[in-house]
């Protein structure tokens, strides 16, 4: 990471956004400068918001002469975008889980009080609109570990200038009535701020290390709606020309040569131009009176071609399939989908690693401390834990089934059974196939006519027991 900005002594910004502090503690000072610095980037996030909520910029633009047309049409392509992406990347949430039973069940419980997958969903969202989002571990008034998301607008981290690129601190931030306040957390504190980042309060927390994690779908920090910034605006602008056209083109002017027409006491003709749309000449050199329509140019296959070629551009520069498209239309087998999906796949699998690396590093800060799913070490969090991404797209029963019959004998139960999309935990699977296949025992069992009332009672017995 290139350094491409000092905004202090101790204070850099990389290329790709990143703040990099050289001290050991963060200062009053230095913290102001990565605020100062940092509520200039969120004019950039403000705009990318404000295209995803359908706020562009067309909309703020001066107004035309009341007498022309001057429609502000809004195609909100960065939020169909994002919202398609990420319904694709984490619609269906990932599952996280750990080896051991007991612990993994704890686990789920924690995650599911947490609301986990949800505020994961929003983390993805904020990545695709903004290039990064955070998630933060603390504790509740009962002393519980909880998880908050913080977007980049009022938060930030920072981090110290090795190579690792460790954590040095999380900083969240407001202001209301022009009060600043915030809460700078790092390694083994939290430090609470007030205007000019003077401390107001100081507190220990147990957690180890920063409790604070970025989400970013690459290095860059590129967001979806960033790549696809200029061609929106644009289509913003072909769109509402095209339709200003179309009122221009529809308020025809009605010609009239050659007829003399009423007038008023002045001697003027009672017509208007501007509201009546008429063009009035009494020529005494016309030798036949002529009323009809005069012909405006039609450029629609331009604009159409133009509109064309930007929606496009918005789909493939942001790398997102467009569900709309003719190539989706038709009765597509999943292999056929997952071609046209391709570079959209590519694009999830590539932001899968770095989603993955982000969620040990919060997971084992969080679950390390030992109060959410009992004790257990951090290290062993980040070494033990599962993450297996899934998609959410349309399945391929039919298909699935095939492979996984054509692997039997091949590969293990459960490697078969794990080609199955509608089988979300093979070892759950296996065990209820079991389950099924006891009871199907059993029942062969008692329909039997010879067998006779103690050896029924001797095999019910056996159940009750094995239960």
């Amino acid at each position: 990471m290139a350094i491409q900005k000092t905004i202090s002594e101790n204070c850099y910004v990389t290329k790709e956004g990143v703040y990099l502090y050289a001290g050991e503690e963060l200062d009053t000072n230095s913290l102001m400068q990565f605020i100062n610095e940092n509520r200039q980037r969120s004019a950039k996030y403000n705009h990318y918001y404000d295209l995803y909520s359908g706020n562009h910029d067309i909309l703020r633009k001066p107004r035309y002469r009341s007498f022309r047309p001057d429609n502000r049409i809004i195609s909100n392509w960065a939020n169909y975008v994002v919202d398609t992406y990420v319904g694709y990347f984490i619609g269906k949430p990932p599952k996280i889980a750990l080896d051991d039973d007991s612990t993994n069940e704890r686990l789920q419980d924690w995650l599911n009080v947490n609301s986990f997958q949800d505020k994961l969903s929003e983390v993805a969202k904020q990545v695709a609109i903004y290039g990064r989002s955070y998630m933060m571990a603390y504790q509740n008034e009962d002393s519980e570990t909880e998880i908050a998301v913080a977007a980049p607008d009022s938060s930030f981290m920072v981090y110290d200038t090795s190579i690792k690129r460790n954590p040095v601190a999380f900083v969240r931030y407001s202001s209301y009535n022009n009060q600043l306040s915030g809460e700078v957390y790092t390694k083994n504190e939290i430090t609470y701020f007030g205007n000019d980042g003077k401390t107001t309060e100081q507190a220990n927390h147990l957690f180890g290390s920063v409790p604070a994690v970025e989400f970013y779908a690459n290095d860059e920090r590129l967001s979806l709606i960033g790549k696809i910034d200029t061609l929106v605006e644009e289509y913003d602008r072909a769109i509402s020309q095209k339709a200003n056209q179309v009122a221009y083109f529809d308020n025809a002017y009605l010609k009239i040569l050659g007829i003399p027409l009423p007038t008023d006491d002045d001697g003027n003709t009672v017509l208007n131009l501007e509201q009546d749309h008429v063009l009035y000449s009494p020529s005494a050199d016309a030798t036949q009176g002529e009323v009809d329509f005069i012909t405006k140019p039609d450029g629609d296959n331009m604009q159409e071609n133009m509109l064309s070629r930007l929606k496009d551009d918005i789909f493939q520069t942001a790398m997102v399939a467009n569900l709309n498209d003719e190539a989706f239309s038709g009765n597509a087998s999943g292999v056929a989908i997952r071609y046209k999906l391709l570079s959209m796949q590519n694009q999830a699998a590539f932001e899968d690693r770095k989603f993955a690396i982000s969620l040990r590093q919060l997971l084992g800060t969080a679950l390390g401390l030992g109060k959410a799913i009992g004790t257990i070490n951090r290290a062993d969090v980040m070494k033990d834990l599962q993450i297996v991404p899934a998609r959410n797209i349309p399945l391929d029963i039919e298909n699935e089934a095939q492979t996984a019959s054509t692997l039997s004998g091949i590969v293990s139960k459960e490697t078969q059974l794990s080609t199955l999309s509608i089988v979300d935990d093979p070892k759950k699977e296996i065990e209820r196939m079991r389950e099924e296949q006891a009871e199907d025992v059993r029942n062969n069992l008692q329909a039997m006519p010879s067998m006779t009332d103690q050896q029924k009672q001797d095999t019910e017995s056996d159940d009750v027991n094995a239960e």
